[in-house]
């Protein structure tokens, strides 16, 4: 099978293609002018260079290809230039959506996150099916992530072949920006968390997000989405496993609401705006914070033999990638 691969040399997307190319794939990898192709060491593939923001520049290269996958995303919690994030996500998916049909690519596998779901405070374990609208979306991410899935689904509604994959936090080796969650890990190791807020998250081994990209190209019915997901843990809990894994001490103090919200917003200012380098909170977290980002894959268990399993190993595995590369001590 021939497929076409955004976002190879991203997190996800480097552990997207391995998967990919350890079930035989055929991999034609989309590549930036300027990306670091370190991730790509060990993958055989033909590499494309383009850019989401001029499709036409790699429109030849989806020819004869029998499926797309789109992983490239811009995932950032703070950016100075909201629209270049709008271009990047809906843009771009849109754009490659069109460029897929018109190749006459049969089907298309769609990253997209858990961010387009709707979140509780009080805990609750959300699913596919939990209502989810653009005004529930906090920050320019989510909605701009919200606003591509959209695209995804219109396109399945008028019956091209796409599925939608909504990893929940993935957590692993490689993760070389690093992304916002990676970097909680960093700082973590660098002893940069003294407190923490009273939050939760799903943490995932990226390795099964990766074999769960392979499964949808053959088992994903076409418009649905599935939550990748493998541990609901509370932040505090989250701290607890990286404190066992490395010795390091968990903070024991709990930030309130108000407080947290408060730094951030200075941090934005002084940090952000005066200073021009990315704040080291926003209020984006603080808000989305709030929600217990607590999710089921019991859909994704069911139809695509999605395996939940659990999430030490893949801390500990970034932990020791981090230390190795030179991120933290």
């Amino acid at each position: 099978m021939k497929i076409f691969l955004t976002g190879a040399t991203g997190f996800i997307g480097h552990h997207v293609a391995r998967a990919l190319a350890t079930e035989g794939a055929n991999l034609r990898l989309l590549v930036r002018k300027n990306s670091n192709l370190g991730n790509l060491d060990g993958i055989t593939g033909e590499t494309v260079v383009g850019d989401l923001a001029q499709p036409e520049s790699f429109a030849t290269a989806l020819e004869g290809c029998d499926a797309v996958v789109h992983v490239a995303a811009d995932y950032r919690l703070w950016v100075r230039d909201p629209e270049a994030m709008y271009r990047a996500n809906v843009d771009g998916t849109r754009d490659i959506l069109r460029l897929a049909r018109e190749a006459g690519v049969s089907r298309v596998v769609y990253t997209s996150s858990v961010a387009t779901m709707n979140f509780r405070r009080d805990g609750i374990v959300i699913n596919e099916d939990t209502p989810a609208t653009l005004a529930d979306m906090v920050g320019h991410y989510k909605r701009s992530k919200f606003l591509a899935e959209q695209q995804a689904i219109a396109a399945a509604q008028d019956g091209q072949q796409v599925i939608i994959l909504n990893p929940t936090t993935p957590i692993g080796p490689n993760d070389r920006k690093p992304t916002p969650t990676g970097q909680i890990f960093v700082d973590f190791l660098k002893g940069k968390f003294p407190a923490y807020m009273d939050t939760g998250l799903n943490l995932v081994d990226v390795a099964e997000v990766a074999r769960a990209h392979v499964l949808a190209l053959t088992g994903g019915k076409v418009g649905h989405r599935y939550i990748l997901g493998g541990e609901n843990l509370t932040l505090k809990q989250i701290l607890d496993k990286m404190a066992a894994i490395t010795g390091l001490a968990s903070p024991t103090i709990r930030v309130p609401y108000l407080v947290a919200a408060t730094y951030a917003f200075f941090e934005e200012w002084v940090t952000g705006r005066i200073r021009g380098r990315e704040p080291r909170a926003t209020l984006e977290e603080v808000r989305m914070g709030r929600k217990m980002m607590f999710a089921s894959s019991a859909h994704a268990q069911q139809e695509l033999g999605f395996r939940i399993v659990p999430v030490y190993p893949a801390m500990r595995a970034a932990i020791e990638w981090f230390r190795t590369h030179g991120y933290a001590p």
